[in-house]
């Protein structure tokens, strides 16, 4: 009897630690997942990519696989986009602002001068206004799962140093291929040139344009001060990014899979954000050490390029519709009150 209750308790005992597994191997399928994104390995996106691979695959028990893609290998962000509205592709990272055309309400991230602090930027991302905008994705085919930080977009040229708003004037300004962009750039007086990100480098290089607008992270990792010399620091619009899935793709998921792709992406996204502001505040630095001219715009001229963009305001809440706008508006300012 000692044997057969030894064999029993054995039996059981396997059993029992091979339940998680048994769970796993039955919640979890072999999945390799495209996780496309724009920019280097060795920027703050790559970064951040390599963290998202790494909690996926150890939550899944390595049965899913996130491959990470940078440097635009699988196309622009506009690109990568439709192939995930498609169910080309799996995942991927992009900014808002290339969104707009597909899902509106992501023009309120365009807003210059709206968010003032990466504070009050977590606070509008992550709360109502932040989720109400993601859910909207859905409608168009795609998934919206967490903002990552893009940062304060600052701009840089090779013609002059801007210190006033009359400085822009006649600027060959790259502008994302997003109408908020566009037309604020150009009531500020620039000529503004809505171009892929991939094509800008050789742009700015060649001179086809003679300026840009982009965080310090990403003016640093994509060298652009080899061909620009000046820097004015403007902060004039706060740019998140979006962590994307393919509707078509998402919804073949079991419940545990897209648990452990939501938790991985939040895991990414505190680290990312926390990653960027502290290579924004090297950056610079380091952007002064290789012989860029940095000056900062005045709360002044700040003021004046405001007042000069009431009529995008009204554009924006115009398009994004004007309860949408209030909304976001009541939400800053309940944020700003909690200081």
């Amino acid at each position: 009897m000692n044997l057969v209750r030894r064999t029993l308790v054995a039996t059981a005992a396997a059993l029992a630690l091979a339940a998680p597994f048994t769970s796993i191997a039955q919640d979890f399928k072999p999945r390799l997942i495209r996780f496309g994104y724009g920019l280097n390995e060795q920027s703050n996106q790559g970064r951040a990519a390599k963290v998202f691979a790494e909690q996926v695959e150890k939550a899944s028990g390595g049965k899913m696989k996130l491959r990470a893609i940078g440097a635009a290998a699988l196309g622009p962000d506009t690109q990568m986009q439709q192939a995930l509205i498609g169910g080309a592709q799996e995942m991927m990272v992009g900014s808002t602002a290339t969104l707009v055309g597909i899902t509106k309400e992501m023009a309120l991230w365009d807003t210059p001068f709206l968010i003032s602090n990466a504070k009050e930027a977590d606070a509008l991302l992550d709360g109502p206004i932040g989720d109400k905008i993601k859910a909207k994705l859905q409608e168009k085919g795609l998934v919206g799962l967490v903002y990552w930080e893009n940062g304060f977009r600052n701009l840089t040229n090779s013609k002059r140093p801007v210190v006033k708003m009359e400085d822009l004037s006649g600027i060959k300004l790259r502008v994302m291929q997003n109408n908020v962009f566009l037309e604020s750039f150009k009531t500020l007086g620039t000529n503004a040139v809505p171009m892929a990100f991939s094509e800008l480098f050789s742009a700015l290089e060649t001179n086809t344009v003679d300026g840009q607008e982009n965080p310090f992270n990403t003016i640093l990792s994509s060298k652009f001060y080899e061909v620009q010399k000046y820097l004015t620091v403007t902060n004039h619009v706060y740019s998140p990014w979006i962590v994307l899935a393919s509707k078509k793709w998402w919804d073949q998921l079991s419940a545990a899979e897209q648990k452990v792709l939501l938790d991985a992406a939040r895991a990414s996204r505190d680290f990312e954000r926390k990653d960027t502001r502290e290579e924004a505040a090297r950056a610079i630095t380091d952007l002064k050490a290789k012989g860029m001219q940095v000056n900062e715009l005045s709360p002044a001229e700040a003021a004046r390029m405001r007042s000069k963009l009431t009529r995008v305001y009204a554009t924006i809440g115009s398009e994004i519709g004007m309860d949408l706008w209030n909304e976001a508006q009541a939400e800053l300012a309940r944020i700003r009150a909690k200081k």
